[in-house]
């Protein structure tokens, strides 16, 4: 499951790559080394030791003798590791002081990095490998490790008034679907819903053609949920949660929706479309519904690559965080701080609201384009509020950080992060 075989040993290895505090970059007699790069803290530096001498030669000693985190080096190593080509299992020593307690604290980590790497695993599939239907296939195999598995086609959300999911995908060849992961556990669950377009061509708004194939990865909030449901089933965790994700490609044929098309939610509010190509707020409308009320979350959290406003507003820095709740918020930000998928706090203001009133149904979708530029990621928040009532919720408008803009330590240029994956699987444990 993991790209690397990890071991924890008192001894070096024979390895014939070696980092460490004390080496120099260079060679001796076993081969290559170089010194161990700590400035960005263990994990970015276990990362980077892997991609400056393993990548291509599956092998790595690294000595954390004297260090306080050998398995941090670990865990950034292995992310590291993940490759979307085939390749031969790499493998990874850790000489450390401690190499029982290290072995016991990373059979409590490497769930978390498996969630993230199925995550990445799902997002790195091109739209005609991943349709809809593919997609729905990849989830039911979790069932293996003990998730439960619902499964929710067209005719369903149909026949039960999910208008705003099913509008969004009837173009397609393949969905809508609304996929349920479910964790057996204790007391109410948390429940995560996540945005899964499959490719986004803008629907009838069609998108420029410029940076349109980067739209294969707009399922990658549904991915996150998806991985941290892994991370959870791995791990045994004893806490209760479910993943309710919304599935399908926005495209166009002759029973596209359309703007000025008013849609029925299964909440019963009607939705004025304005632009097919924010659709990911209609899907997500009928998602955070369904999590609601058939599964009474203590809190609900969801992710997506919603809007382009969140760049332009936080760059490829940060992941926007809308919330109704300040200690759901407090609690995202500290995760997202913990696993280094950090997030910033943004504003739905009254204004946001009041922008969003339509003549014709209950609310629009979002501001007209020819209006200028708009605060789209707060539109998009304030008109998501509106499906949650008053339980706890918070928002992730994940765009720009569901792939590596330049060379990360954890993820190579171009290559998706599963950004959201081990934030959420430490918040549903912690919360």
């Amino acid at each position: 499951m993991l790209p690397v075989a990890v071991r924890f040993q008192a001894a070096p290895g024979n390895a014939p790559n070696r980092a460490g505090p004390e080496l120099q970059d260079g060679f001796d007699a076993q081969g290559q080394t170089i010194r161990l790069d700590l400035t960005q803290g263990p994990q970015a530096a276990g990362a980077l030791a892997w991609a400056a001498l393993a990548e291509g030669r599956h092998a790595l000693d690294i000595d954390a003798s004297g260090l306080a985190d050998p398995v941090a080096l670990a865990a950034g190593a292995t992310l590291r590791a993940w490759s979307p080509r085939p390749a031969p299992r790499g493998t990874l020593s850790i000489i450390c002081d401690a190499p029982r307690l290290a072995a016991r604290l990373w059979a409590k980590t490497w769930p978390c990095i498996a969630g993230n790497l199925f995550a990445r695993s799902l997002v790195v599939r091109p739209a005609n490998d991943l349709t809809p239907a593919a997609f729905v296939q990849a989830l039911q195999t979790l069932s293996r490790h003990g998730l439960q598995v619902t499964v929710h086609d067209r005719a369903w959300l149909a026949d039960h008034g999910y208008g705003a999911l099913s509008a969004v995908g009837r173009a397609a060849k393949s969905g809508p679907y609304l996929v349920t992961l479910h964790w057996p556990g204790e007391g109410p669950p948390i429940a995560l819903v996540g945005k899964g377009l499959c490719f986004d061509t803008g629907g009838i708004s069609i998108k420029p053609a410029g940076g349109m194939e980067a739209m294969r990865a707009d399922m990658a909030g549904a991915a996150a949920c998806a991985g941290a449901m892994l991370t959870l089933a791995l791990g045994r965790t004893p806490r209760a949660a479910v993943a309710v994700l919304a599935i399908a490609e926005n495209t166009t044929s002759a029973d596209s929706y359309r703007p000025s098309d008013v849609l029925h939610t299964a909440k019963g509010l009607t939705v004025e479309v304005v632009d097919t190509d924010a659709e990911g707020r209609l899907a997500l409308a009928d998602a955070l519904h369904h999590a609601i009320t058939r599964h009474s979350p203590r809190a609900v959290l969801d992710a997506a690559t919603l809007t382009g406003s969140i760049v332009t507003a936080l760059g490829h820095h940060h992941g926007g965080l809308f919330s109704n709740d300040a200690r759901l918020q407090s609690a995202t930000l500290a995760a997202g701080r913990a696993e280094g998928e950090p997030l910033w706090p943004m504003p739905i203001g009254e204004r946001h609201r009041e922008d969003l009133k339509s003549a014709i149904a209950d609310l629009r979708q979002c501001m007209p384009a020819g209006l200028g530029r708009q605060p789209d990621a707060c539109h998009a928040a304030a008109f998501l509020r509106e499906f949650v009532g008053t339980t706890p919720w918070a928002h992730l408008d994940i765009a720009g950080m569901d792939l590596a803009e330049a060379d990360d330590p954890l993820a190579a240029k171009g290559m998706p992060t599963g950004f959201g994956a081990r934030l959420f699987a430490r918040l549903i444990q912690e919360y």
